[in-house]
C-alpha cells in the first residue's frame, strides 16, 4: 500500500509535459506526517517492511510500520517526560544509527522542533547552533568525542546563563559512550524508551501546516550557517523526489547516501520515500569502502539508489560487472554536477542512465532529469511541478537561450510546495534572498534549446578573464576525466592585465606525483577537453581541499589564501 492516493489528484503521467502541467498535490488541513502517514500504515498493515538496517560490521534489523509506530510513541513518551514540549527546538545527533528515525518521528508527534546535525560539530559549533535557535535539547550517539564537544559547550552555555533541558545519549549497535556516558547532567535515553508506554494519543492541536517542523544549519560556503525554516507540509514537497525522480517502487528498498545530519536525508531518507511505500534501507558505516558498499547493495536487493557524484566516483573504479545489479531499476546523483565521464563509465559497468537533479535546503527538487527524459550528462535537468524557474541578468532581465544568468524561483503565483518559509529569527537575511515575489538561489546556470540547465557554479564562484565568463566545474570537469587527478577545485586569482586568471588546486590520485611536466599535461588536456581560454594558468598541487563539513569545496578560503598570499 502507499499514499499517493491520497494526496496526488493525478498519479500518472504521459510525459514530462503532462507532469510540469497537471502535478497537484491535496493538501490536507493541520497536515502531520508522523500521525497522518506513518501511524496510518501501522493501522492498516502493521507488518509491512518499513526498514531494513544494516552496518558496516554486519548487523541487521528489519523494522515494521507497526514497529515504526511503537518506537516513535516510546520516543514521543520520553521526551514529554523530559519536559519537551510543543514548539521547543531539539538536536539530533544520530549519523545513521535506526533510532534516528523514531527520535525524529516522536519530535513530529508532539510538535516539538526537530534540528538534525552532523557528529562532526565542535564545541563552538554547537554553542552557536544553541544560541542561534535556542536548542533546549540533544539527543546524540555514544560517542565520546561527540558528547565531550557537547559537554563543553553545555559548560559555556551554563556560564552564560542558560543550559540544556535535556542532554541525552543514545546506545546504539556500536556503542562507544562508555563511562562517559555515565557523566554528569547526561540521560540514557534509549534506555528510558524502553521502559516508557508504548501508547500515544494525538493531542488536539499537536500542529498548524505553518507550524515550524524542521530546522536545517546550512554548512555554507561563506559565513556564519544560515537557519533554514520548514513546515509541517515539507514531506509533501518530497513526494516528487521518491516518485518521479528516485522512481522508488512500493515495497522495493531504497537508500540515498547521506548522515542523517544534512537535508539530503530529507530528500530520501523519509518523507517521499515511505508516502510512496517504499521501505528505507539504511547502510550505518563510518568510513565508506566503496567495494563494500556495492556488496551490500548486491545483497539486499536494492531496488533505487541515490549518492552525491563523489560516491559514484569512486564506484567507477570498482569492477562493477562482478556484482548482482539485477534489482537495481534506477540511480540518481546530486550535490554538485556530474561529469559525463564518471556518467558513461557507471552506464558501461551497471547499464544504468544517472539522472541528475538540483535543489537546495531551502527547496525540494527545484530541477530534475525525470523519467520521460533523455538525460544529458552534466545537466540537472528541467523545472519540477510546482516551480516557476527563470535565469536573470545583473539587471534582473531574463536571460536568453544558452545565457548564463543567476537561476531564479518566482514565488509572486505560487510558493512551491516544500520550499522554506525563510530564514529562522533573521528577516533581514531572509529579505536579502527573497523579495519582490522572487528568491534567489545565488547558483549561475543556463538553458539549452531543449530546455535543459546546466549549472555554472555560485555567483561568487564565477571567474571573469579577459572578457570571458567560465564557471569552475566545466574546468574541474575537465580535468578530472585526467588519471592523475582525484579531485580539483577552479579559482580566479587576480590579474592586472585579465581581470583574473584560472587556478587549479589539484588533489592527485594515488601513484602520481607532483612536477612542472604533470602541470604542463593537466593544462594541455583542459585545451583539448573545453575552450583553450578556460585552461588554468596556475595548477597547485594540494594534499586536501578545503571543505565544509557537509562536504562542499570552499573555494572561497582558497581565494582568501591567494589574496593573503
Amino acid at each position: 500500500m502507499n499514499f499517493l492516493d491520497t494526496f496526488l489528484q493525478k498519479k500518472e503521467f504521459e510525459s514530462y509535459e503532462d507532469l510540469y502541467a497537471n502535478y497537484k498535490v491535496t493538501v490536507p488541513g493541520s497536515f502531520n506526517f508522523a500521525w497522518d502517514v506513518m501511524d496510518q500504515y501501522a493501522a492498516k498493515n502493521a507488518g509491512a517492511r518499513a526498514m531494513l538496517w544494516c552496518d558496516e560490521k554486519g548487523a541487521e534489523a528489519v523494522f515494521t510500520f507497526g514497529d515504526i509506530k511503537k518506537l516513535s510513541n516510546q520516543a514521543a513518551n520520553t521526551f514529554i517526560a523530559a519536559g519537551i514540549k510543543k514548539g521547543d527546538p531539539v538536536m539530533l545527533i544520530l549519523k545513521r544509527h535506526w533510532e534516528y528515525w523514531p527520535a525524529l518521528l516522536a519530535l513530529h508527534k508532539i510538535g516539538a522542533i526537530a534540528i538534525p546535525a552532523t557528529h562532526l560539530l565542535t564545541s563552538k559549533d554547537i554553542v552557536y547552533r544553541c544560541k542561534a535557535a535556542g536548542i533546549l535539547g540533544i539527543v546524540c550517539i555514544d560517542e565520546e568525542k561527540i558528547m565531550g564537544a557537547i559537554d563543553d559547550a553545555d559548560a559555556k552555555l551554563r556560564a552564560g546563563g542558560s543550559a540544556l533541558r535535556l542532554k541525552a545519549f543514545m546506545t546504539g549497535a556500536h556503542g562507544g559512550g562508555g563511562d562517559k556516558a555515565q557523566g554528569e547532567n547526561w540521560t540514557d535515553f534509549k534506555s528510558l524508551m524502553e521502559k516508557a508506554d508504548a501508547e500515544l494519543k494525538r493531542p488536539e492541536a499537536v500542529n498548524t501546516n505553518a507550524d515550524i517542523m524542521l530546522l536545517y544549519f546550512t554548512s555554507g560556503t561563506t559565513g556564519m550557517p544560515k537557519m533554514v525554516q520548514h513546515n509541517y507540509i515539507y514531506p509533501l514537497g518530497h513526494i516528487t523526489t521518491a516518485r518521479f525522480w528516485h522512481q522508488v517502487e512500493e515495497g522495493g528498498l531504497h537508500i540515498t547516501v547521506a548522515d542523517t545530519g544534512w537535508a539530503k536525508a530529507a530528500w530520501g531518507k523519509i518523507y517521499g520515500q515511505w508516502i510512496c511505500g517504499a521501505a528505507l534501507f539504511v547502510y550505518d558505516y563510518d568510513r565508506f569502502v566503496p567495494h563494500e558498499m556495492l556488496s551490500v547493495i548486491s545483497k539486499h536487493k536494492v531496488c533505487t539508489f541515490c549518492a552525491p557524484p563523489t560516491v559514484y566516483r569512486f564506484f567507477v573504479k570498482e569492477d562493477l560487472k562482478k556484482y548482482d545489479f539485477s534489482a537495481l531499476k534506477n540511480c540518481t546523483v546530486a550535490g554538485e554536477p556530474l561529469e559525463p565521464e564518471i556518467y558513461e563509465r557507471f552506464k558501461e559497468g551497471t547499464g544504468i542512465k544517472l539522472r541528475e537533479c538540483y535543489g537546495q535546503t531551502e527547496l525540494t527538487v527545484t530541477v530534475c532529469t525525470y523519467p520521460w527524459m533523455e538525460p544529458k550528462p552534466g545537466s540537472m535537468g528541467r523545472p519540477a511541478p510546482g516551480y516557476d524557474l527563470d535565469l536573470l541578468r545583473e539587471d534582473g532581465t531574463s536571460c536568453d537561450t544558452g545565457e548564463e544568468g543567476q537561476l531564479v524561483v518566482r514565488t509572486s503565483n505560487a510558493k512551491p510546495l516544500g520550499m522554506f518559509d525563510g530564514y529562522y529569527r533573521d528577516r533581514e537575511l531572509t529579505a536579502s534572498v527573497w523579495h519582490d515575489g522572487i528568491y534567489y538561489t545565488g547558483d549561475m546556470a543556463w538553458r539549452d534549446e531543449d530546455g535543459y540547465l546546466w549549472f555554472v557554479g555560485r555567483s561568487d564562484d564565477v571567474i571573469k578573464s579577459s572578457g570571458y565568463r567560465i564557471g569552475p566545474f566545466e574546468v574541474e570537469s575537465a580535468l578530472v576525466e585526467h588519471p592523475a587527478v582525484l579531485e580539483c577545485a577552479i579559482t580566479g586569482v587576480p590579474d592586472p592585465d585579465r581581470g583574473a586568471v584560472v587556478k587549479a588546486t589539484v588533489v592527485l590520485a594515488k601513484g602520481w606525483a607532483a612536477s612542472e611536466e604533470l602541470k604542463k599535461e593537466l593544462q594541455n588536456h583542459v585545451k583539448k577537453i573545453t575552450a583553450p581560454y578556460k585552461y588554468p594558468r596556475i595548477v597547485e598541487f594540494a594534499a586536501e581541499l578545503p571543505k565544509t563539513i557537509s562536504g562542499k569545496i570552499r573555494r572561497v578560503e582558497i581565494r582568501e589564501k591567494e589574496e593573503q598570499h
